[in-house]
């Protein structure tokens, strides 16, 4: 069975999907609509159909399904008009700008009888699932803490991202991911506690940067940190257990597992620094420890999109669920709140 898919909006992430299409059986692009003529005049040049308004697009009989890649205010509207023209539809990420709109877009989606989703692409980021592997393995014994980040050095991107009421801001562009791979790291487990500070080094207007402390209902805490203006950056993934701690360094999988090795160490030799000695930051003995690399898991991003495709052929359920995309979506206002007001929101998320 063939799928064809219409695109609203032809940037940058819109084209790297146009390129993942072309090797995936059974989907094709029937066109594109971009308000931009550059864009158009780009995907002309790509051999695509460039359809004559929005009005053109929902009316094409023959797609069956409409990604959405357009700013983030645009999501919703277009979702909702799609669906209400018989479409199914894919949204970038973030799905919509707040939870309000979201449940709208699942009441249209309910009414119409048509499939929703987002494209949460970093689930397949295999740094995240080297991490879970490393969790589901219980290597570090039992976990306590857990830092997620990443970091840049370009500032806000120039574009609509830098633009409040277009849904710009480093939380709803890069939030969305490293908190969506967060809680499905921890599954049923509630968040219990969130505080939050923003940056606005390089923009006033939206956050260019958040670190969020998180407290989870099994006693973990957890970081997560976007930053734009780091000419250094801390490890992708920082993660700690009762027996051993796993760097990420970054998405190359460079890094390593530290684990003890159950040799007690009864006699610590101390550590003289300039003003004294410390045996409680000493390093460990050699043979009290062991390090080994990291597990190394291969995934394949296209898998999303033959996922929808069984979706809609009645083959496989969603792997995508819009509670799990509701749970962030109310994680990311939490954050928010707790940025603004300086305080910690306690709530359970």
């Amino acid at each position: 069975m063939r799928h064809k898919m219409a695109i609203v909006g032809f940037g940058g992430m819109a084209e790297w999907h146009y390129q993942e299409i072309q090797t995936i059986e059974g989907l094709e692009i029937a066109g594109i609509w971009d308000i931009r003529e550059e864009r158009r005049t780009c995907a002309r040049e790509l051999g695509l159909h460039v359809y004559g308004d929005m009005e053109e697009l929902l009316a094409d009989a023959g797609t069956d399904l409409v990604l959405v890649a357009a700013p983030n205010d645009v999501h919703k509207p277009v979702a909702v008009a799609a669906m209400e023209a018989g479409k199914n539809v894919i949204c970038e990420k973030p799905i919509t700008l707040n939870s309000g709109d979201l449940q709208e877009m699942e009441e249209t989606a309910g009414k119409t009888g048509r499939f929703l989703t987002v494209h949460q692409n970093r689930r397949w980021d295999e740094d995240y699932l080297t991490v879970k592997k490393i969790l589901e393995e219980g290597k570090l014994g039992e976990l306590f803490r857990l830092e997620s980040r990443v970091h840049g050095s370009r500032g806000i991107p120039g574009d609509w991202r830098q633009e409040r009421e277009h849904g710009g801001g480093m939380l709803l562009d890069w939030g969305v991911h490293l908190l969506d791979q967060l809680l499905l790291l921890f599954e049923g487990v509630s968040v219990e506690s969130v505080h939050a500070t923003e940056t606005h080094v390089t923009n006033q207007l939206v956050d260019d940067g958040f670190r969020a402390e998180l407290m989870f209902a099994n006693g973990v805490s957890a970081l997560v940190e976007v930053g734009t203006s780091n000419f250094v950056s801390l490890p992708r993934w920082y993660v700690m257990g009762a027996d051993g701690t796993a760097v990420i360094e970054d998405w190359d999988l460079s890094g390593r597992i530290v684990r003890a090795s159950g040799v007690d160490e009864k006699d610590v030799t101390p550590v003289i620094t300039a003003a004294g000695l410390t045996k409680t930051m000493a390093p460990r003995r050699d043979d009290s420890i062991f390090t080994e690399p990291l597990p190394k898991v291969e995934s394949d991003v296209r898998e999303f999109y033959l996922n929808v495709m069984a979706v809609l052929e009645g083959r496989e359920e969603s792997r995508i669920r819009l509670p799990e995309v509701t749970r962030v979506m109310k994680l990311m206002e939490a954050i928010d709140r707790s940025a603004r007001t300086g305080e910690v929101v306690k709530e359970r998320l």
